[in-house]
């Protein structure tokens, strides 16, 4: 049997799809079975014979209920839309959406925001409701007497978090001259860490990579805020 050809829709509504499904079964009363497949772009290929293996039958014969056939489709839609609405945004989309919140943080507490946004990219990349297994949490990681200290009543409320957040790395970086280096390591280790190795960045894998990382996404947003 020859193929009637493939039909490809290029991210079209589930209704044109039914309707160029149903226009192949009328046109052609010998086609055996409807077959589609769905790319990664969500182009729709519809074809009367599977090319390969990735085509997945719809219509099997005409004695399957055109009905069956539709199901299949809304069924098919209904599940790609779930994972549109599931994929979670990039660290770029969640600055742009933090981005009132940071820099009104920073000015009120005479901060680079790009050094804010530089820290919450790392700590939780934008995660309002992040915890880590020390018991940090929200966006800018506070531990519970953090919080405490800087009336955080909520940590996993953005804007509470990212002003006691703020006001903990603007203390730091009094304690240590506006040297961010060590301001960020003791974000991450702790203030006892620092001091207990001579004032240097503690010998602690994590914070050796997290100061650096850090750093990195500071050159990148001071260059595009």
């Amino acid at each position: 049997m020859s193929p009637f050809g493939v039909i490809i829709l290029n991210r079209v509504n589930r209704n044109l799809i039914w309707a160029v499904l149903v226009g192949c079964v009328v046109l052609h009363p010998a086609v055996a079975g409807v077959y589609a497949y769905t790319d990664d772009n969500g182009t729709v290929s519809l074809s009367n014979l599977p090319l390969d293996n990735r085509y997945q039958v719809l219509v099997e014969d005409q004695k399957v209920e055109v009905v069956a056939a539709k199901n299949a489709i809304e069924e098919q839609a209904s599940m790609e839309a779930v994972n549109v609405a599931q994929k979670p945004l990039s660290i770029t989309e969640n600055k742009l959406k933090y981005h009132k919140i940071v820099d009104t943080a920073a000015r009120t507490y005479g901060l680079d925001g790009a050094l804010l946004h530089a820290v919450i990219s790392v700590e939780s990349r934008y995660n309002s409701k992040a915890v880590s297994k020390k018991g940090a949490k929200g966006m800018m990681q506070l531990m519970p007497e953090t919080a405490l200290r800087y009336g955080v009543k909520d940590s996993f409320d953005p804007a509470q978090n990212i002003n006691g957040g703020a006001q903990y790395l603007r203390d730091l970086l009094k304690t240590y001259n506006k040297d961010v280096r060590l301001a960020l390591a003791a974000y991450n280790a702790g203030e006892n860490a620092v001091a207990k190795y001579g004032y240097r960045i503690p010998p602690i894998r994590e914070t050796r990579e997290y100061v650096p990382k850090v750093l990195d996404y500071y050159r990148k947003y001071r260059v595009d805020l």
